[in-house]
């Protein structure tokens, strides 16, 4: 028996007529009797039992149709995933990344990424700008999503980076600080304040990045605290212990004790960059895909943006 024989034996189970299963199937009545007249001596039992005016499935037939319905399946799938593999559409994507892209950029683009490439397995791993980098030339990871700074952090003469998100920093503060009251702030109106600061050894994107804008406005802060990640930077300032600045993305994943206010000077000094970096001369497929998707992404938002 083939394949085509199931699949006409699945069709004419389900419609129980041989002209309409020949119409389905573009073909005519003579040939597909005969069809499954063979399929019928190839497996020894008989599968319908006909009449003048019916067609009914008989007990083997009736047994033997979810076995049939299973063999189409899956000899499609070997067909998908045949094609698949070819053209490099499997495999799996070992992603590093910093936290800042767990804001904005991994909630909206795993989703995107999975409907479009279901059989690429994602295995994310969270860590620093320096050890997704480190990790790249280890080859322990594919590819990493870093804070734009993160190309000042080392020389890395064989990565590629690529801006795959923008967003701006935004002052964090207690929920009942004096400061809330306000709309908006300037970084000299915490310049007094206790400050938060992100460690120059273990985050040093994100230090380099609001200890640049300090030093644009020509504000030095009162550094009482300095930690890793913008998590913990949010938390220490739910507790009380500070103020901070933070991604403005990082509002959408914290509680009430919390609030965040824009900054008035804004500038290139502001912004904060995400990054695909990889190396190109040993890109898989699976990277290539995952690049194009997330360049695809910054495109659509970027002509958002400039229509609003």
């Amino acid at each position: 028996m083939d394949l085509r024989q199931l699949h006409q034996f699945v069709v004419l189970a389900d419609t129980l007529s041989f002209r309409t299963t020949a119409e389905r199937l573009s073909m005519t009545t003579p040939p597909l009797s005969v069809s499954i007249r063979k399929l019928e001596d190839e497996v020894g039992a008989r599968l319908f039992e006909r009449t003048t005016h019916t067609v009914e499935l008989t007990r083997a037939g009736r047994a033997a149709l979810e076995s049939a319905r299973q063999a189409l399946f899956y000899a499609g799938e070997f067909s998908r995933l045949a094609r698949s593999a070819g053209l490099g559409l499997t495999g799996q994507l070992q992603i590093g990344f910093v936290g800042s892209a767990k804001y904005a950029f991994l909630p909206s683009m795993l989703p995107l990424f999975s409907e479009q490439y279901p059989d690429v397995t994602l295995k994310l791993v969270q860590n620093s700008n320096s050890w997704i980098l480190e990790a790249l030339e280890r080859r322990e990871i594919d590819i990493g999503i870093v804070i734009a700074a993160a190309r000042q952090d080392r020389t890395c003469d064989n990565l590629r980076f690529e801006l795959v998100e923008q967003d701006e920093l935004s002052v964090a503060l207690p929920a009942g600080h004096p400061l809330a009251a306000r709309t908006s702030l300037r970084l000299k109106d915490i310049a007094d304040q206790p400050f938060i600061r992100y460690s120059a050894n273990k985050a040093p994107g994100m230090h380099a990045l609001t200890m640049r804008a300090f030093e644009t406005a020509g504000v030095v802060p009162r550094v009482v605290h300095e930690t890793l990640q913008v998590q913990t930077v949010i938390l220490l300032v739910e507790n009380g212990l500070g103020v901070a600045l933070v991604p403005a993305s990082a509002a959408s994943d914290t509680s009430s004790r919390v609030v965040f206010r824009p900054l008035k000077d804004k500038g290139p000094h502001t912004t904060v960059g995400l990054e695909l970096v990889y190396d190109a001369g040993r890109e898989s497929a699976p990277c290539r895909m995952f690049r194009e998707a997330a360049s695809e992404r910054f495109q659509v938002l970027n002509q958002a943006r400039a229509t609003h």
